[in-house]
């Protein structure tokens, strides 16, 4: 009854893409992908911005192949969707994330890498005891083509919370990134600034595994943001510009697949990744040039 509802809802969409002259209107599926893409997009970029300006990225990585151990819970408790699981324990491995940071005083790096090492053994393990692992598989790779309209829902109501955090956390997040101890000073609390951010993040990339899967979900929140950092150095003209070159190479990506006929994560990484060469070569000419 819901998936119905929620597809009368996004008919005005299909009925305006079918409009257009192009073969790969004619398919729902691409069509309800390219909603996904318009919709996600924007959220990579914005959290992107954070975890690049946090030197988060191997978080996010860790996050992603976690997802292992997600669906190893889901295997045990007996689901065929291990959605649920995968989102609890991403929201677990965050918690322990920030804890471990502040009650070991150990880096980052070494608090992710026994994260990381652990959280994806145990789910291998877990997995190939079960003889399971090789259905599970596609969440390697992502299949963004089997977007639903309830998965459509799941990112409009993240893509709302992702945009209320920026707005509320947003320059706490950068002066936490700068100086926590000056953040300290102005009242603001790093560790639950951080946690904050790294539940937040944790639901992003959970979900976002369903479409490019986890070996390369991390790409989508650095490139577009790493590629901003090239050509700008302002707070708005930075978060612009990774926005629009996470929508450029998103949806270029997705039409691109269609037509080359390969999987469609991998070939928005790669967009993203043409971005950020240019990007990078642009800001290398820009220090040549004299002033």
């Amino acid at each position: 009854m819901t998936e119905t509802l929620l597809a009368g809802l996004l008919s005005p969409w299909h009925r305006a893409l079918t409009a257009l002259p192009f073969a790969w209107t004619e398919y729902e599926f691409m069509r309800t992908a390219l909603l996904a893409i318009l919709i996600v997009s924007p959220l990579f970029a914005l959290v992107g911005t954070m975890v690049v300006n946090s030197r988060m990225a191997f978080f996010s990585d860790v996050l992603g192949h976690s997802a292992l151990t997600g669906i190893a819970i889901g295997v045990l408790a007996g689901l065929a969707e291990p959605l649920w699981t995968m989102l609890a324990f991403a929201a677990l491995l965050a918690l322990i994330f920030n804890l471990m940071k502040l009650e070991t005083g150990a880096s980052s790096d070494t608090v992710l890498g026994v994260l990381f090492s652990a959280t994806v053994a145990f789910g291998i393990v877990i997995l190939s005891r079960k003889g399971e692992f090789g259905k599970f598989t596609a969440y390697l790779i992502g299949d963004i083509l089997a977007v639903t309209p309830g998965y459509i829902l799941l990112l409009a109501v993240i893509f709302f919370l992702v945009v209320a955090f920026w707005f509320v956390f947003g320059n706490r997040m950068i002066l936490v990134s700068l100086n926590p101890i000056l953040a300290k000073s102005r009242g603001v609390s790093p560790f639950w600034i951080n946690l904050l951010f790294s539940l937040l993040l944790a639901l992003l990339v959970t979900l976002a595994i369903r479409m490019v899967g986890l070996l390369i979900v991390s790409a989508l929140l650095v490139l577009p943001a790493a590629a901003a950092r090239n050509v700008t150095r302002s707070v708005q003209g930075y978060t612009m510009l990774a926005v629009g070159i996470s929508l450029v190479a998103g949806a270029s990506g997705l039409i691109a697949s269609f037509y080359l006929d390969t999987a469609s994560g991998a070939t928005i990484v790669l967009a993203a990744a043409c971005a950020y060469a240019v990007t990078a070569l642009a800001g290398i000419r820009s220090k040549q040039v004299p002033p």
